[in-house]
């Protein structure tokens, strides 16, 4: 029985690995590598059927242009892979559906365009109100107060919190009304 080093075991088991990994997996590894970071990012391989690597794209202008330097990039996908790509089909036909769930995004208050600051702990639940329309006449006073001093939407003329102004140029009703118009 003859003792092999850590090192030469740790090798074999590497070696091991890459011959099991999926091609598809090493793709997608590659992927960026091989197109670079601007055309990954409107890019995303969806599969490998009969040799032939599907991919969609974000627009039909990159579909085509990537048609064009589709053997450029076969040449460099094949020397990375363990079998050999024999052509590259891109489509926009699967771009909106997403392979990947989205993680939640977490927006901590100060981070929101809507944050007024540290006065959010104006307005507090009385228990001691037992009338709708006296929590209303609060609840209304403390949002007038509040407003006091924002700057205006320049489409609605709305009391604005300045984050919105910022990111949207408007406040954001208007900038969800703008949204919602260009579809």
């Amino acid at each position: 029985m003859s003792l092999k080093s850590v090192n030469s075991i740790l090798g074999i088991l590497e070696q091991e690995a890459k011959w099991q990994q999926q091609p598809f997996q090493l793709l997608l590894k590659s992927w960026g590598d091989v197109v670079g970071t601007v055309v990954a990012a409107q890019t995303r391989p969806l599969s490998i059927q009969r040799d032939v690597l599907w991919v969609a794209t974000a627009s039909a202008a990159w579909a085509q242009n990537l048609t064009f330097g589709r053997k450029t990039i076969l040449l460099k996908l094949n020397q990375k892979l363990p079998m050999a790509l024999i052509d590259i089909r891109f489509s926009t036909a699967e771009w909106k559906i997403s392979p990947i769930t989205p993680k939640p995004q977490t927006v901590t208050p100060q981070e929101h365009p809507s944050y007024l600051g540290a006065r959010i702990g104006d307005f507090a639940v009385k228990t001691s109100v037992n009338n709708a329309n006296a929590a209303f006449e609060d609840w209304a006073r403390v949002r007038q107060e509040r407003s006091q001093g924002l700057p205006f939407c320049p489409h609605c003329q709305c009391p604005t919190p300045p984050g919105e102004l910022q990111r949207w140029g408007v406040c954001s009703p208007c900038a969800a009304k703008q949204s919602s118009n260009t579809f």
